[in-house]
């Protein structure tokens, strides 16, 4: 028996809807999948990761990184004029600290620290206050100081200026 069109388009049609409820099936499915895959993955790293109780080799390790391998050499308080353009005077008062990796380079320091002072100075004076605004400006500071001081204590070397006070009146 032939079909008529409209059974025929009939059938089309439940074909393409029982096609894309599959299409829907599989795209739910996949995304549940996904969803189980994540969680396992989050399960594993967070729960198999780290013991109860670390190993004594693990703490011998954590308390010889948490002791410092840093030293401070503190230079005296300075009081400097500053540069400026017209006749106001104007001043900076700064505490420093010198960082070195090694208890060694302090003995180099301490000999030479006219000469890092004098290397401060000088480089201070013909700054101006304009210069030692803001966060980058005392940046700049602290690179230009490093450089100055290890050109001073060669061969030794600073790893870090670090400012304890900076005031600029």
């Amino acid at each position: 028996m032939a079909k008529t069109p409209k059974a025929d388009g009939e059938q089309e049609g439940g074909e393409a809807a029982g096609g894309s409820s599959k299409k829907k099936l599989f795209i739910i499915g996949g995304a549940a999948a996904a969803v189980v895959l994540v969680g396992g993955g989050a399960a594993f790293f967070l729960m198999g990761g780290t013991p109860a109780t670390p190993a004594v080799s693990d703490v011998a390790a954590v308390e010889a990184a948490s002791q410092p391998h840093a030293y401070y050499y503190d230079l005296p308080m300075m009081i400097l004029n500053l540069s400026t353009a017209d006749e106001r005077p104007t001043f900076v008062k700064m505490e420093i600290a010198l960082e070195v990796s090694d208890d060694k380079m302090l003995e180099v320091i301490k000999p030479n620290l006219p000469r890092v002072l004098d290397a401060f100075q000088t480089y201070m004076r013909e700054l101006r206050a304009s210069d030692l605004q803001g966060s980058a400006g005392l940046f700049r500071l602290k690179e230009e100081l490093q450089r100055r001081v290890n050109i001073a204590v060669y061969p030794a070397r600073v790893d870090d200026v670090l400012f304890k006070n900076v005031i600029v009146q």
